[in-house]
């Protein structure tokens, strides 16, 4: 938690989201796949679809507000102006769906390494969706983290310089 230089109350902030946390949470999760699939392939059915097209039309979907809110922040010409509150939301989707997408990326991972070794029919039939899980997965983690870079408030030309405020507001 950091905190205040001033000693008053706690600076609240959102770090962005670390790619080493999103790399060892898909290893986790891709050793979790390759467990589970080795230990209970054969009483489970077909790998599902569905996941795979919600996790590719929520990438689309934080592809497009990644877009849209840059667009926004960066006040480009046409653009209407932005909700801080909207933008904060989106931040925190933003950092939610990387890490999901990470996982399911992961978990995939281990079900199509698992599945590539696996000499059956049924797991050769299983590798499209695999493939499609990565994939979808991968898609959402490169939108989600441009949409929390989208986020970001642009440095104002003034603060470039380092300077600190006086009392009246100017830059020393």
């Amino acid at each position: 938690m950091s905190s205040n230089p001033g000693g008053g109350a706690p600076d609240p902030s959102m770090r962005p989201t670390s790619l080493s946390v999103l790399v060892v949470a898909g290893l986790a999760a891709a050793a979790v796949g390759w467990l589970l699939l080795s230990a209970f392939y054969t009483q489970m059915p077909r790998l599902p679809w569905l996941p795979i097209i919600v996790l590719g039309t929520l990438a689309v979907v934080e592809a497009i507000l990644a877009q849209n809110t840059a667009a926004r922040i960066q006040h480009r010409s046409g653009s209407p102006r932005v909700d801080p509150l909207a933008v904060a939301r989106f931040a925190v989707l933003a950092k939610a769906s990387s890490l999901a997408g990470a996982l399911f990326a992961g978990f995939s991972a281990g079900l199509l390494a698992w599945l590539a070794l696996e000499p059956t029919k049924a797991a050769r039939d299983d590798v499209p969706a695999a493939v499609a899980g990565v994939v979808a997965a991968l898609a959402l983690v490169v939108a989600a983290l441009w949409l929390e870079r989208s986020c970001r408030v642009p440095e104002q030309p003034d603060q470039k310089d380092g300077g600190k405020p006086d009392r009246q507001g100017r830059r020393t």
